[in-house]
């Protein structure tokens, strides 16, 4: 045994175990993420029982069954519930009933032994509004005006179609309130500005007034014609309905401008389940959020965290190589140096919302607040660049994995042989032409670690983001049709920040926790392909500079 101990296998075969548990931890995790967050997709089954409750009363129960747990009987019957039988322990049922405009509530536990059979009857409708959640109920009649247009066996062909045209509508009004209408919002402040910087610089003459003024004429002529369109349009969306009985016998009418999708889960085959969970995992990825964050998509965070990390590496790349070259190639390595050194590494543990009160302090109120009154005070006091933005969250998280990229770099310039150097020196280059040509395209991918390293912490940060710059919903993006098409001082969204206002922010809990797993989920895709790319950059340059190494 003594012999094998000495030996370094048991040591082997313990880092190996130690690899084995940590990998099926990460994989652990990942599937429990996965699971529970894009099942969130798939079409449930709709479930209709009966409820007896405490004073023996009956009501019918129409909705999702969301969950079950074991719950002590004593517990219920504490709570005034006549629990049958003499067990212990009893199973309840968590039900999404939707209706909340009707109800006033979304989920409620139920006792199963106080549930009737639960049914699954083929007819029930599933109705995911823009507003208050899903609607469920018994589909009786399609109505125009106010008159019935279908009823029976044809309603619901009826309904697919008018819903379908009532989305088109929608995506119609959508597009003219935001696009249409902020074109003209965008020009109207813009020559607001105009003249009130005119008008600071002493250069507001009448001609300039006159030819401000007939710009104002054509902009607001264009707002009265894009309003009259938006009425015409809201006045189409509006023209259809659906009547449907809900759980508890109303016959409730439901305007189909507020309808998102309709559809029949219990009547769906598998086919048609796959091609519905395709089609909502891809409006999650691609549209806007709405009922608090708790429906539809996240498209804005997505996009407003890869810009914020491809910002961020844009500053933090120069700054780190820059920093460790002069440290590595140039300074004298003598006890200031080292300090500098103990002082990167420690900057490393500072926690990050320490970075966020630097950020606010120094870049949005002391920078932007000067930019403020050099570059545009016209706007004042509205704050232009003085406010959080996805620029200060830039520079902020740049600060932030600043000592990351900079310990890489100099592992990677520490790690190339003298004699490279010494060989270029000696061919008649200069210092720097060797350490542009030969020193940092062998340190190359040292650097591109650090970038990874950077992209991986600064992708997954809230706390910070929460003083510099984002939000939980924006209105425009910061990127757009408008000049200069990049505007670095909005605010933005970001996937973390999502995954926190959905799980601890929402006030509907339950109907946000699917949303947490599979925003967190797509977290880490996003932070698996921004850290693949520059992997796959890394391994180009190792190979590249393989050779080399052993010189």
């Amino acid at each position: 045994m003594k012999e094998w101990v000495k030996s370094g296998t048991p040591w082997i075969w313990g880092t190996a175990g130690g690899l084995a548990v940590a990998l099926v931890m990460v994989f652990g995790v990942l599937w429990l993420t996965a699971a529970r967050g894009l099942v969130y997709f798939w079409p449930s089954q709709v479930v209709e029982t009966t409820f007896i409750e405490k004073d023996g009363s009956k009501i019918r129960l129409i909705g999702e069954i969301k969950g079950e747990e074991e719950v002590a009987v004593r517990r219920l019957t504490e709570s005034g519930f006549k629990i049958p039988g003499n067990e212990t322990f009893t199973t309840r049922y968590l039900l999404k009933l939707g209706n909340r405009d009707v109800s006033g509530f979304d989920f409620k536990w139920f006792p199963a032994p106080l549930l009737t059979e639960l049914t699954y009857p083929k007819d029930i409708l599933t109705v995911e509004r823009h507003e208050w959640g899903n609607f469920y109920g018994h589909l009786k009649a399609v109505k125009e005006n106010g008159k019935v247009v279908a009823e029976g066996a044809a309603a619901m062909p009826e309904l697919e179609k008018r819903v379908e045209r009532a989305r088109k509508l929608f995506k119609e009004i959508f597009r003219t309130e935001k696009q249409d209408i902020g074109d003209v919002n965008y020009v109207l402040e813009g020559l607001r500005l105009k003249e009130r910087k005119l008008q600071l610089e002493g250069r507001l003459s009448d001609a300039a007034k006159r030819s401000i003024e007939k710009e104002r004429e054509a902009a607001s002529a264009q707002f009265t014609e894009i309003q009259t369109r938006l009425e015409k349009l809201r006045a189409e969306i509006g023209r259809d309905s659906l009547s449907a009985e809900v759980m508890d016998g109303k016959v409730v009418d439901v305007p189909l401008a507020k309808v998102a999708e309709v559809y029949r889960a219990n009547a769906m085959n598998v086919g048609d389940k796959i091609g519905f969970y395709l089609r909502k995992l891809y409006a999650f990825i691609t549209e806007d959020p709405r009922e608090a964050n708790t429906e539809g998509g996240i498209f804005p965070a997505i996009f407003g965290t890869v810009m914020m990390v491809i910002l961020m590496s844009i500053v933090v790349m120069p700054l780190g190589v820059m920093a460790a070259v002069y440290m590595r190639e140039y300074a004298g390595q003598g006890p200031l140096i080292r300090v500098i050194r103990i002082a990167v590494n420690n900057l490393a543990g500072v926690p990050s919302i320490v970075y966020g009160v630097f950020g606010l302090g120094f870049f949005v109120y002391f920078l932007g607040g000067n930019i403020d009154q050099l570059f545009f005070r016209e706007a004042l006091p509205a704050p232009t660049f003085g406010s959080p933005g996805i620029l200060w969250a830039s520079l902020t998280l740049a600060i932030l994995t600043l000592p990351v990229v900079i310990v890489a770099t100099e592992e990677g310039l520490s790690r190339v042989p003298r004699s490279l150097r010494e060989g270029s020196l000696a061919l008649g280059a200069t210092k720097a032409e060797t350490l542009w040509r030969t020193v940092l395209p062998m340190a190359s991918p040292a650097m591109m670690t650090g970038l990874i390293l950077a992209v991986a912490r600064a992708a997954g940060e809230t706390a910070p983001l929460m003083l510099v710059g984002v939000v939980k919903l924006a209105p425009n993006l910061p990127m757009d049709g408008h000049f200069p098409y990049i505007h670095l001082e909005r605010q933005f969204m970001h996937l973390g920040f999502h995954i926190y206002d959905v799980g601890f922010q929402s006030p509907n809990v339950e109907a946000a926790r699917p949303l947490v797993y599979a925003t967190a989920f797509l977290l880490v895709l996003v932070i698996v392909a921004l850290n693949l790319a520059a992997i796959s950059l890394r391994n180009r340059l190792r190979e590249k500079y393989r050779g080399l190494e052993g010189m």
